[in-house]
């Protein structure tokens, strides 16, 4: 329920010890001598980094009352149906991924969106969606925006606009005595390395292959799975080396698990810099609504409440900004 006030209503509730899930969530968070896809069993865990992560689908979020200055700003097209129409691909913690009813979408992507969401006046429309599927359909309305741990680049900043709330790192992990780090393309010259398909982190690999071939090297063997389960299923049993994945997941990984470890990090936007953005389609004016109410967030700490429930409090932005292609010539990226 919201309250038309703008007086800003939080929830605040001791941190639940965490349920470890089946499926996916399970396959991130079980111990390498655990099937992937066995149901878990220890009930609760505290993660290595000292944060307790609640995988229930009870999440007792951080809720924010409406705005009615900010919801104002939304088009009225948007504002018609009183929703806003969120995609989230899932399968990744502490992104977005599915509970332990394996039915509800949690993570920090789905507390983010909620806390917009409620500043605007909508009700939260969450879908799921897979990465391939998502520019398509918020580019033909079935979306209004994506909060699934999009990096903003000069191609899709041609097809979408972006509000800033996230630094955009992607990490190496391997496994635990592996020997291995990375800090650029000689790190993987001859390896095997999974990645994302239609990534930001793909767009590297590909990037740092090519320099390798150039100057005669080996490239890196690229690897794709359908799955987060199946990557690091791959990744432990050795038929992979290395995997690059958005740094969150890898190093919620590090802390929930024995076998696998970080192993090198790289800025999302390589060789430049980038952001995680919630991602809107060009010109729709929802973008600057939504930065309006990740800064209002930012402001009364109810942002930074949400990034250190899932850990990643050490990737907060001092400020949301509305990023489009032509702030992007602007800024000479």
């Amino acid at each position: 329920m919201k309250n038309p006030s703008a007086q800003t209503r939080r929830t605040r509730t001791a941190r639940p010890a965490v349920v470890l899930a089946t499926g996916l969530a399970a396959a991130a968070a079980l111990s390498s001598c655990a099937d992937p896809d066995a149901q878990a069993s220890a009930p609760s865990t505290v993660a290595k980094n000292g944060v307790v992560y609640n995988l229930s689908p009870d999440q007792k979020r951080i809720r924010a009352d409406k705005d009615p200055a900010l919801a104002a700003e939304v088009p009225a097209k948007i504002a018609a149906d009183g929703k806003l129409t969120v995609a989230t691909t899932g399968g990744a913690l502490p992104l977005t991924f599915q509970a332990t009813d394996n039915r509800t979408l949690i993570g920090v992507e789905v507390d983010l969106a909620q806390l917009v969401a409620d500043r605007l006046g909508l009700e939260l429309d969450l879908q799921q969606t897979s990465w391939e599927n998502w520019p398509l359909k918020t580019q033909s309305g079935d979306f209004e925006a994506v909060f699934s741990n999009v990096g903003i680049n000069a191609a899709r900043a041609q097809l979408f606009d972006f509000a800033t709330y996230r630094a955009a790192y992607m990490g190496f992990e391997a496994k635990k005595g592996s020997g291995l780090t990375v800090s650029g393309a000689d790190d993987i010259s001859g390896k095997k390395v999974s990645v994302g398909s239609g990534t930001n982190q793909e767009k590297i690999l590909l990037a740092w292959n090519k320099d390798l071939e150039a100057r005669g090297k080996a490239p890196a063997e690229l690897h794709y799975y359908s799955t987060d389960a199946d990557t690091i299923l791959a990744l432990a049993s050795g038929r992979t080396d290395l995997n690059l994945g958005p740094y969150p997941t890898v190093v919620y990984r590090e802390n929930t698990r024995d076998d696998l470890k970080v192993v090198g990090k790289v800025n999302a936007g390589w060789p430049k810099e980038t952001l995680v953005a919630a991602t809107t389609l060009r010109g729709n004016g929802l973008a600057a609504p939504i930065t309006d109410a990740l800064n209002a967030a930012i402001a009364d700490g109810m942002y930074r409440e949400v990034l250190d429930r899932w850990g990643l409090g050490d990737e907060a932005l001092p400020e949301s900004t509305t990023v489009t292609a032509e702030t992007l010539v602007q800024a000479g990226s």
